[in-house]
């Protein structure tokens, strides 16, 4: 390893000055840990369940990948666990490679995001669109609503390759066997948390609402299938689950999962700063953390983690203003692993599919998607394609897609941007008849905007239609970027027109254009006939000459062209 990759990672390491701000307000930031880690435990536990490596698996990504993000993570303010979108992608890992391939690419993901931190790519994430973030989040939403459609009608047995094909198959098996007491449970906490939230903000309606159904399900002989038996503790660490030669085929899939925690780390980061003054997250020490939080997890048994925006949003709001409070969030989880393991056991599944359902609800925020759709029509095709592909097929290719797209669309707009206006020539001290004269023999273009690869062969199609003049002066002072292809269309364009036996003189290049132009061997001929002049005005007096020298049959121009 070079000296310089050990000093960037050096710097990645967390110092003294991090933890400056524990000592602002210890208490509160405590007092936010510990109502983080309410809120954080049913979300835990129920995503642990929703990933296929249970209940346990959620709890104990919460504890270490919590812990460890928060000491080296580049942000202050960020609660990491598991995920509603980390699962949607897990799913399918746990299908084709089971659990141990789950833990693999956990750690395969981990490395991949601490040389992402090194090669200071986190700065990047905030060039991504909003119609993206915002389609892939509805989607997810979505995705997760689904996968709890069997727990919530007290399912067990569905099957199906999609998510929406396992509700659907769940949706045929309830009406076979219905099972009430079961979609009354997560009915029951959904409905508490919505409605809970909007009463009293501050009250942990979550964790109110699976207490409730656990003493219910206790109390009352109904029959729901619960979490089952937790160990009291962390498992000893191991990396028994780690094949070196299944890396190949496991490679793909934490590359997802690399790319979805750097991506909804770095957002949730973003959305912490923007709710606090004065905060600013490092967003490649926030890689670095992340990336040892996945490689830390999957060794004690836990699922691939990521920063959590809701529970980050609300460590903002409890007062949390330094890490201790996302480290005391991860050990209350820890004590209550070690303490409260066989009554957790008891929680019905039902209920924490309400718990899910709910958040679903609470993740979109329609005003927002209805602001974006209203925007402009790119706008909406790309939020609606990467919604659509989210629930159709995952959210990495969702992502890839919804980038690409706006890609196209930006590019189209910016070419439409670029312009080919006929600008009138000054009256000067010439007559009305020299003026007619070199009014039907003379015309200027203006060339706005940039001149690339995107908009070049439009310019070119209506420079060709130009009529049959003596000369043409093409000003590019307004060219705003030009690449190799506009460049060559600029050539091919000047090429056609002296074919045609028109004079062209070109004007305004600045110093960046000429590098291209030179490079390429463009315009060069004219540059040697003297036809290229640093302003406007230079290129209309000669053009005037030429024009007033020959003006009845083109000799002028052609003298010019002699040159050439």
């Amino acid at each position: 390893m070079s000296a310089a990759v050990l000093g960037r990672l050096a710097g990645l390491l967390p110092d003294a000055g991090d933890w400056t701000a524990v000592r602002r307000s210890p208490r509160r930031d405590l007092l936010a840990g510990l109502t983080v880690a309410v809120v954080a435990l049913p979300l835990a536990l129920a995503f642990g369940v929703t990933s296929g490596l249970g209940a346990q698996a959620g709890l104990i990504t919460a504890v270490v990948a919590g812990a460890v993000a928060a000491v080296f993570g580049g942000s202050n303010l960020q609660v990491s666990g598991p995920t509603g979108a980390m699962t949607v992608v897990l799913v399918p890992v746990v299908h084709r490679f089971g659990p141990t391939g789950v833990l693999a690419v956990g750690v395969l993901a981990g490395l991949v995001l601490i040389v992402l931190a090194v090669a200071r790519l986190g700065r990047y994430v905030q060039y991504l669109p909003t119609p993206v973030i915002e389609g892939f989040t509805a989607g997810i939403a979505v995705v997760i609503a689904l996968q709890q459609v069997p727990a919530a009608l007290g399912v067990v047995d569905a099957h199906g390759e999609k998510v929406w094909a396992v509700a659907a198959d769940a949706v045929v098996r309830f009406a076979a066997h219905p099972r009430p007491a079961a979609v009354l449970v997560a009915a029951s906490v959904a409905a508490l948390m919505l409605i809970g939230a909007r009463w009293r903000p501050a009250l942990p309606f979550s964790l109110l609402g699976v207490g409730a159904a656990t003493v219910l399900a206790e109390l009352v002989p109904v029959d729901l299938a619960r979490i089952g038996t937790l160990p009291q503790g962390l498992p000893a660490p191991s990396l028994d689950f780690f094949d070196p030669g299944a890396v190949g085929a496991l490679l793909p899939s934490a590359l997802a999962v690399a790319a979805l925690a750097a991506l909804e780390s770095l957002l949730s980061a973003t959305v912490a700063d923007g709710m606090t003054v004065g905060e600013r997250h490092d967003p490649d020490r926030e890689l670095f953390g992340q990336g040892l939080a996945n490689l830390a997890a999957p060794v004690f048994g836990g699922i691939p983690a990521t920063a959590a925006i809701a529970r980050t949003a609300v460590n903002v709001r409890a007062g949390a203003a330094s890490k201790l409070a996302a480290l005391t969030h991860a050990v209350a989880l820890a004590v209550i692993v070690l303490a409260a393991a066989p009554l957790v056991g008891r929680i019905p599944l039902a209920a924490l599919a309400g718990v899910l359902l709910a958040t679903t609800v609470r993740m979109v925020e329609v005003a927002s998607l209805r602001a974006l759709v209203r925007a402009t029509r790119a706008d909406a095709v790309v939020l609606v394609l990467t919604f659509a592909v989210t629930v159709i097929w995952d959210l990495v290719t969702a992502v890839a897609v919804g980038i690409a797209v706006a890609v196209v669309l930006a590019l189209r707009a910016v070419a439409r941007s670029a312009k080919l206006e006929q600008v009138p020539l000054e009256a000067g001290d010439h007559s009305a008849e020299e003026h007619a004269l070199l009014a039907e023999h003379i015309v200027a273009y203006r060339l706005d905007g940039p001149l690339f690869f995107a908009a070049a062969h439009r310019f070119l199609l209506e420079l060709s239609e130009v009529a049959d003049v003596r000369v043409v002066i093409l000003r590019m002072s307004r060219v705003s970027t030009m690449d190799a292809t506009g460049a060559r269309v600029l050539g091919d364009a000047i090429d056609r027109l002296r074919g045609r036996g028109i004079t062209v003189l070109l004007s305004g290049i600045t110093a960046d254009h000429h590098q291209v132009l030179d490079a390429l061997g463009v315009a060069e001929e004219l540059r040697r006939a003297g036809l290229v002049f640093p302003d406007t005005p230079a290129a209309i007096r000669y053009a005037r000459s030429l024009a007033l020298a020959a003006p009845a049959d083109g000799a002028g121009a052609a003298q010019a062209d002699q040159h050439l």
